[in-house]
């Protein structure tokens, strides 16, 4: 964005090469608001969709989209199945305004485009995967809209963002910065990242307007649930070979000058691994213990008796590592999703859940997030991290709600490892 007649002006770099100001596209709204009466030649919108209300919110999401509609900007913090989606279409009924909803995957894209499509009766607009059909509503992934985001940016108005957490990536950052739409909402189950980088996202999108807990909204609303912790014993043999690991990843960190204190201590480990040899064991090391505790053969004589006590039940198995996830599938005949599996077979296997042809699945991460997964009662975690969205995004995997059932997740942790901690870390994610 250039601003002419101007010698000095809140976020603006003079710039040499043209004689004039310059600032990301962003700021629009911003130095619309400072500059009323410049001449405005940024937008270049689409056309205005045709858009009859037909979408009629629950009281907390219309509460929700209040607190947005003050600023028409910010960020919405639901549990998954809470119905963030019908947020963004009433949103998109009150405005008016060509829109341009971001996602992260390819079947999140096909789901928006036919939910949009099947309430509206209009053509959207879908960008990824091949697709290259822009409209006045278009969903595109966010690999496609940072490709194209200096060539969009000025093409729509209103911005969703479907998994806000995602935006701040050091890529996708730009998709906001080169936009100049006003209007911006985030959606996500869980906005704060690991890494700290979701501070990035208020000045892009706006600060969060509303937030809300799995636990506040069970009953009238979701499943009531239960999260119940079962602890298991490694076998001696696993035991042993636990704590050599642990003690040569001591050993090796005090080799390395490293003391281990927060996450960023992690990462400065990770970072000289790649340079430095005692670091580099050290990390080896607490990567293979992780993968002895959450990998425990007694993990699965829980699994049987748990799959036993819910025969009749819709479950979805979760591990961290395919091997696992493989493990399982093969000894007790349960269909697997994995990163390799086709989108063909996924949709056969979700397919076949949703009808209950198919009760129980296994999966190691991609049912996480951004897939529609039919209803299912029984969560069982074997092993995962300590975020806690993962968390909460695997909750919501099961808090659809149906009357007279209470849901439940089962975590199951190996005693005497770090993944007793790690355990209590996600689940600061529940409120």
């Amino acid at each position: 964005m250039l601003i002419e007649g101007v010698s000095k002006l809140p976020h603006c770099k003079y710039d040499p090469r043209v004689g004039k100001l310059r600032t990301l596209a962003y700021r629009y709204r911003e130095l619309k608001e400072l500059l009323p009466h410049a001449i405005d030649q940024v937008l270049d919108p689409l056309p205005p969709p045709d858009l009859t209300e037909k979408v009629t919110l629950r009281p907390y999401q219309e509460d929700a989209l209040n607190s947005w509609l003050r600023k028409r900007r910010g960020i919405i913090v639901l549990p998954t199945g809470a119905g963030k989606t019908y947020i963004a279409l009433r949103a998109m009924e009150v405005l008016r305004e060509p829109t341009l909803i971001i996602v992260p995957t390819l079947p999140l894209l096909k789901q928006w485009k036919d939910l949009i499509e099947s309430i509206y009766g209009i053509k959207v607009g879908a960008i990824g995967g091949g697709s290259e059909d822009l409209r006045s509503v278009t969903v595109i992934t966010y690999d496609s809209a940072y490709i194209r985001a200096s060539e969009l940016g000025n093409k729509f108005t209103f911005l969703v963002f479907d998994e806000v957490h995602h935006l701040a990536a050091e890529a996708y950052i730009e998709i906001a910065e080169y936009s100049a739409a006003p209007f911006r909402m985030g959606l996500t189950a869980t906005l704060e990242r690991e890494d700290g980088r979701h501070v990035l996202l208020f000045p892009l999108v706006g600060g969060v307007v509303y937030q809300i807990s799995p636990k506040e909204l069970a009953g009238e609303h979701l499943a009531e649930f239960d999260t119940i912790r079962i602890r298991v014993d490694l076998t001696e043999e696993e035991r042993a070979r636990y704590e050599a690991l642990v003690r040569e990843y001591k050993e090796a960190l005090r080799q390395a000058g490293i003391t281990m204190r927060s996450l960023e201590d992690f990462r400065k480990l990770v970072m000289r691994s790649t340079s430095n040899k005692a670091a580099r064991r050290a990390l080896l090391a607490w990567n293979e213990a992780r993968k002895i505790a959450i990998n425990s053969k007694s993990k699965l004589e829980v699994l049987e008796s748990l799959l036993e006590s819910h025969r009749d039940d819709k479950v979805i198995i979760f591990t961290e590592y395919n091997e696992m996830a493989e493990e399982i599938s093969r000894k007790y005949l349960i269909p697997l999703i994995t990163h390799r599996t086709s989108q063909r077979e996924r949709n056969r296997i979700l397919d076949s859940f949703r009808v209950g042809s198919v009760t129980k699945i296994v999966t190691s991460k991609v049912l996480d997030e951004g897939i529609d997964v039919p209803d299912a009662r029984v969560g069982i975690v074997l092993g995962g991290t300590g975020s806690r969205r993962e968390f909460i995004q695997r909750l919501g995997r099961i808090l659809r709600k149906r009357e007279g059932k209470r849901a439940v997740l089962y975590e199951v942790v190996s005693k005497g490892t770090s993944e007793v901690r790690i355990s209590s870390r996600r689940r600061k994610g529940l409120g």
